[in-house]
């Protein structure tokens, strides 16, 4: 017999108890072996200040201080490996000491997962009634998209052998004009076979006409289809969302009107990208406009805006705005999102101006405590605003380069999207939410309470 809603049960309690378990160990372990190479540690950390604080003179300064940058960076990096390499265990028992720590750290993670992620093929058994199929789908396919994804996976064939209809973006067309055409035509569901910002032009304009959306991860790195749990290495999945989609309600942002699905970057990226010529030579760009947007000599970067805990901040070099916040930290999923129905935008800025401050952000991010240096802002917010003395600011909205009116005003839309997902996306989502452990939630869990209960229930 199945507990019912909100009750907990005896093997989620279980679970909850041995995550914890392995968790109080590991880190005993772990304290334990910090205590004994101590010193190694702090020269190790040492070390990555003095390599942070060269590869800032490094690549914002000119000879004959970038020289004195270079030979810093090296003289931090050896540090560093000479710390880690005297502060390693000899004998027989690093192999095991190694397996030991890594079983419980797999034992803490999986448990912890299984007692947070309930039941999660139930979780379809929950799910709204499957939509009923499209009358007339429209998919607008970018044949150069991820070095032609469509034509190498014929996207298109499979698609019309659905039964939906496809718009290939030629040159010289227009992709929102194609899709406005086809919603024209009677088109009942859009989808995109592109990238991140075709795939955020395209669902602004079915949300503007109230239609499902279809995203088909046919681009170069899909990371929308990546955080959503749709298979990217295969797009050809994705098209069963036409014939046997569920619908799944997610999160957009829009800044001064513009949706965008991933996120939007200020300061140093979007003013590198704007760079006639970036395209054919990054790497040579960004070296030479590094020093010039950077260095000791520079103007800070004309951006303000208003940080919850630290109040008026002025000058950052990268102001980062996510649809639903990114995973930061040491984790294996980290630059993802665990979620896209948070209801929040993830906001994240550094304020370094020189290599000092930078080492210092560097050097508390790597113990984990990034968030008490005074040049790292981290929150979530509903609404965000960014100013600009100028009137003005570049801006790479889901990697496209545009410059814009400011204030920029950030606004997230709970639930605003609907997709059409392929059976299944849902208990993926749930996976991917389930990875977000907390030892709090274990603590209820094991207590026997639903940490995702409301209060009253």
């Amino acid at each position: 017999m199945k507990a019912p809603p909100n009750r907990i049960s005896w093997r989620e309690r279980a679970c909850a108890l041995g995550a914890l378990a392995c968790g109080l160990v590991l880190l005993g372990l772990l304290i334990g072996l910090v205590v004994r190479n101590l010193g190694f540690l702090v020269l190790a950390l040492a070390g990555l200040g003095l390599a942070v604080a060269g590869a800032w003179w490094a690549i914002t300064e000119r000879l004959p201080r970038r020289a004195v940058g270079i030979a810093g960076a090296v003289a931090g990096a050896a540090t560093i490996v000479v710390a880690l390499v005297r502060s390693t265990p000899s004998g027989d028992q690093v192999g095991l000491r190694a397996a030991l720590l890594v079983a419980l750290l797999g034992g803490a993670v999986g448990l912890g997962r299984m007692a947070l992620a309930r039941d999660l093929h139930a979780h379809d058994e929950l799910r709204p009634v499957p939509v009923a199929r499209p009358e007339h789908p429209v998919l607008l396919c970018n044949p150069w998209s991820g070095g032609g994804k469509v034509e190498k996976f014929g996207l298109a064939d499979l698609a019309r052998g659905m039964g939906v209809e496809v718009v290939m973006l030629e040159r010289g067309l227009d992709l929102e004009a194609l899709a406005r055409d086809a919603i024209a035509r009677g088109a009942d569901c859009l989808g995109m076979a592109g990238g991140d910002g075709s795939q955020a032009l395209v669902a602004s304009i079915a949300i503007e006409h109230d239609l499902p959306f279809v995203c088909v991860s046919a681009g170069t790195r899909n990371h929308f289809a990546l955080d959503l749990g749709i298979d990217r290495d295969d797009p050809r999945r994705s098209l069963h969302a036409f014939r046997d989609g569920i619908e799944r309600r997610i999160d957009y942002a829009t800044v001064g009107g513009r949706l965008f699905v991933n996120n939007v970057s200020l300061g140093i990226y979007a003013t590198i990208v704007q760079q006639e010529g970036y395209r054919e030579a990054k790497s040579e760009t960004t070296r030479t406009l590094l020093p010039e947007l950077l260095g000791r000599t520079t103007e800070p970067f004309d951006l303000q805006f208003t940080d919850p805990d630290r109040g008026e901040v002025d000058g950052a070099f990268l102001i980062q705005v996510s649809n639903n916040p990114y995973v930061l930290g040491a984790t294996l999923d980290a630059s993802q999102r665990r979620r896209l129905d948070s209801g929040t935008l993830g906001v994240v800025a550094i304020s370094a101006s020189t290599g000092a401050e930078a080492a210092e952000v560097f050097t508390l991010s790597a113990i984990g405590q990034r968030r008490r240096s005074r040049h790292w802002h981290e929150f979530t917010a509903e609404r965000f605003e960014v100013r600009s003395r100028s009137g003005k600011a570049y801006a790479g909205i889901d990697g496209e380069a545009l410059e814009l009116e400011t204030p920029l005003e950030f606004r997230i839309h709970g639930r605003g999207l609907r997709l059409l997902v392929p059976e299944g996306n849902l208990t993926a989502a749930e996976r991917r939410r389930a990875r977000d452990i907390s030892a709090r939630d274990l603590v209820d869990i094991a207590r026997g309470r639903d940490p995702r209960a409301a209060p009253d229930s």
